[in-house]
């Protein structure tokens, strides 16, 4: 009789395989303009930007994906295996703090992101004309853009704007610059002038405010006497003419 011998597997080759594996993945990486980690890329307004991103260690060929945020950028097929590119153009505003993401395919764990960092002056021209009455609250705002972020000054009549504990308030996020005046009087008149600079320049606006005359108030008791008082003497003449009425009818 033949004796069959089945042959012993050691005990710790399944773990030695999967060990293996993981060290292939592992070993295998991307890179976007030859960075291998995630970075910031500072740029300006207007020139194209190329984004290059290619896969390391690895012996087959890998599909490789992009990502504008959540989205995914569609690319062509001779633009997708072991390397893969992409250009942005024109850079604009839009673009700042935008992340750009590649990815492996079969692994999306795998990959390398790139945020912009796109930089403009502050754009800002123009102006303004407002009437307000007096006695009244007004709101001079600037909206403007800037990276980096920029400072804002307020003149008036092309001087240093005093500011009033009392009576002005500056409010400033990002984009948004205001000064508000509570109850503008004549003296308020006059040109203001919103001027924001950044380390790549400045923009200003100007406002010419125009602080007209309070309007009278009449009384509201005043109103209804006097509505009250016609009523009663039409209402007398009424009674007074009544027989030449009916004789009319």
């Amino acid at each position: 009789m033949v004796q069959r011998q089945s042959l012993a597997v050691p005990f710790g080759a399944p773990v030695l395989a999967i060990s293996f594996l993981a060290c292939v993945a592992t070993g295998l990486e991307l890179s976007v303009n030859n960075h291998a980690a995630d970075f910031t890329l500072s740029t300006e307004l207007g020139p194209a930007i190329s984004l290059s991103c290619l896969v390391h260690n690895s012996s087959q060929a890998e599909e490789l994906l992009w990502y504008r945020g959540d989205g995914q950028v569609g690319l062509k097929d001779g633009n997708k295996v072991n390397i893969s590119n992409i250009c942005i153009s024109p850079v604009n505003e839009s673009d700042n703090g935008v992340t750009f993401t590649c990815k492996l395919a079969r692994d999306k764990s795998v990959q390398v992101s790139v945020i912009l960092d796109v930089q403009f002056p502050p754009r800002l021209s123009g102006e303004e004309t407002l009437h307000v009455e007096e006695d009244k609250d007004v709101t001079l705002t600037c909206n403007s853009k800037s990276n980096p972020q920029a400072q804002t000054t307020w003149y008036k009549d092309n001087h240093s704007l005093t500011l009033q504990q009392s009576r002005h308030e500056l409010y400033q996020t990002s984009e948004v610059f205001q000064l508000s005046i509570t109850k503008v009087q004549k003296s308020d008149n006059g040109t203001y002038t919103c001027v924001v600079e950044s380390l790549l320049g400045h923009g200003t606006r100007d406002f010419h405010l125009i602080v007209e005359d309070k309007k009278p108030v009449f009384p509201k008791e005043a109103v209804i006497a006097a509505v009250v008082v016609v009523t009663i003497t039409i209402l007398f003449g009424i009674v007074a003419r009544k027989d030449k009425f009916f004789k009319v009818w």
